[in-house]
C-alpha cells in the first residue's frame, strides 16, 4: 500500500551500492529523499487499487489522477479550518472531484451538504462508488459535467478545489490526463469565473496550487474581489523549497492574512508533528 497511509517509507531491497562511501555527508540522505518524495507524490503502487483510511475507503485505480500526499494534506487542512471555524458554512462544492477524496475528508468533519462535479467519466463513476460506500453518502451528491457549462442547483458557502496543473508545462500523452493535470479544460481564469458565480457573498474559496503559480493566482483572484485570508505554505522536508500552497480566500479584503508553514517530513521516514496533527484522524497508522 502507498506509504502515506502506513507512515513509513518502502524498504530498500537488493545489494548495497559500493559507491555510497564516496558521498559527502548528507548527500545520500538528499538523494534518497528526492527519490522517496518523487515516488510518494506522483506514483501509486497499482497492485493495491485503494486507500484505506480510518473511516472510509477510496478506490482510485480507474480515476485519472491518483491520491497523493499533498491532496490528503489539503483536504485535512480545509476540514480543520471549517470544523474549528464554521463560518456559517452549510453547503460545500468540490470542483474536479476526482476520486471523491476531498468530499469524503470534508464529510468526516462537516455536517452540511457536499456537492461535487467531475468532467471525466471514469473518475466520476469511481467517485460515485466511493461516496456510496461511505457513512455520509446521504449528504453528498456528484454531478458529471463541465463546471463551466453546468448550472449548479444553488450557491455555496464553501467552494474548494485541487485544480488542473500546470499551464505551459509538459503535457501528458493522454487527453484524460491533460484535462486532469493541466488546464486544457479549465484555466485559472475559468475557475475564478465559476467560483465568483457560485459562491455566496460571505462564502469561502479554498484552493491548492503549485508554488510557482501562487503570486499570479493571488493577483488574478483580486480581479474577482477574492482575497487571501489564510495561506499554508508546504515543504516536503526542511531541506526542500516550498512546492505547494493551500489558500483560503473570501470577498473581504482584510489587511490581515494568516500564513503558516508546514513540513511533510521532518526527517527521513518521519512525518512532522504538524502533519501528524492534521492527518491523524484520517491515516490508519498515525
Amino acid at each position: 500500500m502507498y506509504h502515506c497511509l502506513k507512515g513509513q517509507a518502502p524498504k530498500q531491497h537488493g545489494k548495497k551500492n559500493k559507491n555510497t562511501k564516496s558521498f559527502k555527508p548528507g548527500a545520500l540522505y538528499l538523494q534518497v529523499t528526492n527519490y522517496y518524495f518523487h515516488k510518494s507524490l506522483t506514483t501509486i503502487n497499482m497492485a493495491n487499487p485503494y486507500f484505506q483510511f480510518k473511516s472510509f475507503t477510496v478506490y482510485h485505480d480507474r480515476s485519472t489522477l491518483k491520491i497523493s500526499t499533498d491532496s490528503c494534506l489539503f483536504g485535512a487542512w480545509v476540514a480543520a479550518l471549517i470544523s474549528k471555524h464554521p463560518l456559517g458554512i452549510h453547503k460545500a462544492l468540490d470542483i474536479g472531484s476526482g476520486t471523491g477524496l476531498l468530499m469524503l475528508m470534508l464529510a468526516q468533519k462537516f455536517e452540511g451538504t457536499i456537492h461535487g462535479i467531475e468532467i471525466d467519466q471514469d473518475s466520476f463513476e469511481q467517485a460515485t462508488e466511493n461516496i456510496k460506500a461511505s457513512p455520509w453518502y446521504d449528504r453528498m451528491k456528484l454531478f458529471h459535467s463541465d463546471v463551466k457549462l453546468f448550472e449548479l442547483p444553488h450557491q455555496y458557502d464553501l467552494i474548494y478545489t485541487n485544480p488542473p496543473f500546470f499551464e505551459g508545462d509538459l503535457k501528458a500523452d493522454s487527453l484524460q490526463k491533460n484535462l486532469a493535470r493541466h488546464d486544457d479544460g479549465l484555466t485559472l481564469s475559468d475557475l475564478l469565473e465559476v467560483v465568483n458565480r457560485n459562491l455566496t457573498p460571505q462564502g469561502k474559496f479554498a484552493v491548492l496550487l503549485p508554488w510557482h503559480r501562487v503570486e499570479a493566482f493571488i493577483s488574478l483572484a483580486s480581479n474577482y474581489e477574492l482575497f487571501v485570508q489564510e495561506k499554508l505554505m508546504i515543504q516536503q522536508t526542511p531541506q526542500h523549497p516550498f512546492f505547494r500552497a493551500a489558500m483560503l480566500l473570501g470577498r473581504n479584503n482584510s489587511s490581515v492574512q494568516h500564513s503558516q508553514t508546514i513540513i511533510i517530513h521532518q526527517s527521513l521516514h518521519k512525518y512532522s508533528e504538524r502533519f501528524i496533527e492534521l492527518l491523524k484522524d484520517y491515516y490508519l497508522y498515525l
